[in-house]
């Protein structure tokens, strides 16, 4: 069977709920269900909603650091605190934006989202990789199925046109598939390709969730080829050094 998406529908969320039911939930009143070896695609801003983490941009005080990036880049103060609250690193920006990072994850404004949420400001989840193990626990103690776990979020690529998706945690599965020493058409020994397999599977299921006012929050992803695993994936199985980051390097050096 080939590679399939089901995107889930859901309802506008205000407040704080549980994750896990409104899933469960919303699974079933979508008539679809998850098999074994499933992928489960969550949006980070689902995520982000059920836990609250939503700044009211009115209640930012900002300080004299957030002044300073605002006068930078251009940015609203108040958004300019938000960012470096959120932010472990902040490497530079243009106007209008900021790049940063904070856990492993790399994103112009600290991953911060203003569309559809009402003037608030919405932050990356609590401890992601967690969410998502709970999530793949939960359903194999519900259900007996083993199942992967992906968050994911839209991302500008360098120097292209559009977002694509990007994983910010998963559990569950390989995130990474190291194929050196594999031979390429002619035979030549690959020396360092790994495929990024939790990205390219939470890209597609983006694909089907769309960006704008679909309330696709969800997706199933099914026969994936994902190799499913038990053991608990850490953010730095996802990342690299910044220092070994051919973009980061190659723009510092400029």
């Amino acid at each position: 069977m080939s590679l399939q998406v089901f995107p889930v529908k859901a309802t506008k969320k205000r407040g704080k709920f549980d994750l896990y039911d409104e899933i469960k939930k919303l699974v079933k009143e979508n008539g679809t269900s998850l098999h074994e070896g499933d992928v489960l695609v969550i949006s980070s801003k689902y995520i982000s909603n059920s836990q609250g983490r939503i700044l009211d941009h009115d209640s930012i005080k900002s300080s004299e650091m957030a002044n300073e990036l605002s006068r930078k880049f251009s940015i609203n103060q108040k958004l300019s605190e938000a960012i470096i609250r959120e932010s472990d690193i902040i490497f530079g920006g243009v106007s209008g934006f900021v790049i940063t990072s904070s856990d492993n994850i790399m994103a112009p404004n600290a991953g911060i989202d203003k569309s559809n949420s009402q003037g608030k400001l919405i932050l990356y989840p609590d401890e992601p990789y967690l969410v998502a193990e709970q999530i793949k626990r939960k359903f194999f103690l519900d259900y007996g199925i083993h199942i992967g776990v992906i968050i994911v979020d839209s991302r500008l690529m360098p120097a292209r046109v559009g977002t694509t998706g990007v994983a910010i945690a998963c559990s569950g599965i390989e995130p990474v598939l190291d194929r050196r020493a594999t031979k390429d058409l002619d035979g030549n020994a690959l020396k360092v390709t790994f495929q990024a397999t939790a990205d390219n599977l939470a890209s597609i299921a983006n694909h089907k969730m769309g960006e704008a006012d679909e309330l696709l929050p969800i997706a199933i992803v099914r026969e994936s080829g994902a190799k499913l695993t038990n053991r608990k994936i850490s953010s730095d199985e996802t990342a690299i050094p910044y220092d070994q980051c051919v973009y980061v390097r190659g723009l510092k050096k400029s």
